[in-house]
Formats: structure tokens, C-alpha cells, sequence
């Protein structure tokens, strides 16, 4: 009876030291947990760039240098019509930096003091008719696409692009009557290459970026609207520092030459 009594007691204290080691291990991987929904050990940190659809394959080269200088860090882009844009930033959306193809949105956000600071000019941009391959319905110039017979799509007038045009319609005092009118400039660009559109307008940048998909008629007229793109760090920013980061890069050397390679012209021209 003693023998079974001791063996009893030390089978409760090693339960009970195995036990106290369990709840140890398991305190340890409960702080692990809420260490990982910190994001610190989880992948790093995300930056949000809000930017107009013409900026897309400069701002993505531009996102890809950025994350090389800052390491952990991913750029995320929602591309789109400004005017779209903005107001989802209105609204709400959790955007870090804001990057506009006109100032007449990159106001309004500034009329609802959204900006973390003033809003600096970065490129400019201008309009250019963009045709299918061998240009079939034979446009030639600006005034062509108010003719009888030619498909010709334009950006909506609250889209910098659609404002561009009607700016241009009026100085040239001609009236173009289009099939449908787009919410971004890549829209337009996609009816054109589609072969839905005898026509489009769209910004030299995009005709460029089409490469053989699309030939460019350029017009005299076209400099009645240029186009000024201003970036600004956005004030409920998750990471006020990083954002700002972002749009110094977009103003920095690095971030022109990208620009000027896809065709912009720098702000101050």
C-alpha cells in the first residue's frame, strides 16, 4: 500500500508539471498571435496610391522603386477617372496619396481639407487622337472627328480628359458628337483597340503606351488644354512619413525620368 501511494504521488507531480508547461507553451503562442495582428511580424506595411488611369504604367514603375527603397513595404494602386477618385476619397476610402490628371479634382479634395499638405504639380499632359492600325475611316485632323460616317469616343467632361476635350472643342469651334462618352481615359483607349471606335481622344502618354496597337494623329489644337497632374499626401494617411515619401520620389529625378520616358512634360513647361 505505501509503494502504490508514493507511485500515485508522483504521478500527480508530474502531471502537474507537464500541465504547467502547457499552459506556458500556449501563453507563448498567444503572444506570438498578437504580436502577427500588429502587422509588424505579419508582411509589412501597405501604402494606398489613388491615381489617374493615364498614370498607370509610370506610377506602377515608379511603385516598384519605391518598395525597393523601402524595404517590407507594398504599393498598392487604384487607377481610375480623378473625378471618380476623389470621390471615393470623399467617401472615405482608405487612400495614403492622391494623384490627380487635372487640378479641378485634386480642389475639390482640397475644398473638404483632406490634403496632409499643398498639393505639388508634377507633369503635364495633352491630348492626341488615337486611331486603329492603318486608320480606316482615313482621320486627319481635329476637326475630322465632327464628321458624318466616324465613331469617335471621348472621356465623360467631368473626367480631366473629357474636360480637355471640350476645351479644345470650344477654342477650335468645332462640336464632335460621340458614340459614348468614357469615365477614364484607359476606357476610351479600350474602344479604340477593340475596334469599336473609328476614333478616340485620349492623352499623348496612352498613344504611346498602346505601341502598335493604335496610331497617334497629333493637332495643332491640342494646346488650347494641357493638362497640369498635381500629387498630394492624403491627411488620414495611415503612415503620414511613408506617403510623403511616395510623393517625393514622384518629384524626384527618378520619378521625371520615368514620366518624361512615357511622355509627360515636366510641370514647369
Amino acid at each position: 500500500m505505501w509503494f502504490d501511494a508514493r507511485m500515485t504521488s508522483g504521478r500527480r507531480l508530474a502531471l502537474a508539471a507537464i500541465s504547467a508547461l502547457l499552459m506556458t507553451g500556449l501563453a507563448a503562442c498567444g503572444d506570438d498571435s498578437g504580436d502577427d495582428s500588429g502587422g509588424d511580424a505579419g508582411g509589412g506595411t501597405t501604402l494606398t496610391v489613388y491615381a489617374a488611369s493615364s498614370l498607370t504604367k509610370t506610377f506602377e514603375q515608379i511603385g516598384t522603386e519605391f518598395e525597393a527603397q523601402h524595404d517590407g513595404v507594398t504599393v498598392e494602386f487604384s487607377f481610375g477617372g480623378s473625378s471618380d477618385l476623389v470621390a471615393q476619397i470623399q467617401e472615405g476610402a482608405p487612400a495614403d496619396v492622391f494623384a490627380s490628371a487635372d487640378t479641378a479634382n485634386m480642389d475639390k479634395l482640397i475644398a473638404e481639407d483632406l490634403q496632409a499638405a499643398d498639393p505639388e504639380d508634377f507633369a503635364t499632359n495633352t491630348l492626341e487622337i488615337a486611331v486603329p492600325p492603318d486608320n480606316p475611316a482615313g482621320v486627319a485632323s481635329f476637326a475630322d472627328l465632327a464628321g458624318g460616317g466616324i465613331n469617335v469616343v471621348v472621356c465623360a467632361p467631368e473626367v480631366p480628359c473629357g474636360a480637355a476635350t471640350v476645351k479644345v472643342e470650344e477654342a477650335a469651334g468645332v462640336d464632335i458628337q460621340p458614340v459614348s462618352e468614357e469615365q477614364s481615359v484607359t476606357d476610351v483607349l479600350a474602344k479604340v483597340t477593340s475596334g469599336e471606335a473609328d476614333a478616340g481622344l485620349v492623352y499623348v502618354t496612352d498613344v504611346l503606351a498602346a505601341g502598335a496597337d493604335v496610331e497617334g494623329i497629333t493637332f495643332p489644337e491640342s494646346s488650347e488644354a494641357v493638362n497640369t497632374y498635381p500629387v498630394v499626401a492624403l491627411k488620414d494617411a495611415a503612415d503620414a512619413d511613408l506617403a510623403q515619401e511616395f510623393v517625393d520620389l514622384v518629384l524626384s529625378d527618378t520619378g521625371q525620368s520615368i514620366l518624361e520616358a512615357a511622355g509627360f512634360a515636366p510641370a514647369d513647361e
